[in-house]
């Protein structure tokens, strides 16, 4: 394993490249799924909102999701008090309305017809968004967080890791608790390895590009 600093234009750069790459292989009218995976102090929603120009520049147009608008309902999420580690990592994130209203349609074949957002967790409803179509040929850029080892389907991951070190010094004190949760997820999901592509930013701005053999 080799791992190289990037400045985070030529990353952007690469990861649109690829991107690009291989969107351009898949069959006539296939759509691109990609989850871009980190902690909120990695801030993987960042990077792919920076991907979304370059992409359009490739004559890719991008859907930006965040997976922040498919959690589950107070009710369930919460079951455990609002400070669970566990419950951070097992039940926050709605993977079966994920798969249903976003990601199952871009399967080849799909409609496309996808939902960009499902459940606002502040007002704890559904949004009641109206459905958008991701035209063939088009890229969905997912960001969140515990995003991998859920069998959810994603022709590409990006995973964003930090050092527990670097992820407790850039978490606010408040989120803490969350802590416990992203130990499990490396240690169970292993992201790092999991992942197509793995970045280091335990600091933001020199980031560094993990290659494995």
């Amino acid at each position: 394993m080799q791992v190289r600093p990037i400045s985070a234009e030529r990353l952007t750069d690469l990861l649109a490249d690829r991107i690009s790459g291989l969107a351009a292989a898949l069959p006539e009218g296939g759509r691109l799924r990609v989850a871009v995976d980190g902690a909120p102090a990695a801030r993987p929603g960042a990077l792919a909102d920076a991907l979304v120009e370059p992409l359009r520049l490739r004559g890719r147009p991008a859907l930006r999701v965040s997976a922040a608008d498919y959690l589950r309902p107070a009710s369930i999420r919460l079951e455990y008090g609002r400070h669970d580690p566990d419950a951070y990592h097992d039940l926050r994130l709605d993977d079966r309305a994920l798969a249903r209203e976003l990601l199952d349609p871009l399967e080849p074949g799909g409609t496309g017809r996808v939902l960009p957002t499902f459940w606002d967790a502040a007002a704890d409803r559904a949004t009641r968004a109206p459905y958008t179509v991701l035209p063939p040929g088009g890229v969905l850029l997912l960001d969140g967080e515990l995003l991998l080892g859920r069998w959810l389907p994603f022709e590409l991951t990006v995973h964003l890791a930090m050092t527990p070190a670097a992820l407790a010094r850039r978490t606010p004190a408040e989120e803490h608790w969350t802590l416990p949760a992203f130990a499990r997820y490396d240690a169970e999901t292993g992201p790092a390895d999991a992942a197509d592509v793995t970045v280091r930013v335990d600091d933001p701005r020199r980031p560094a590009l993990v290659e494995h053999p």
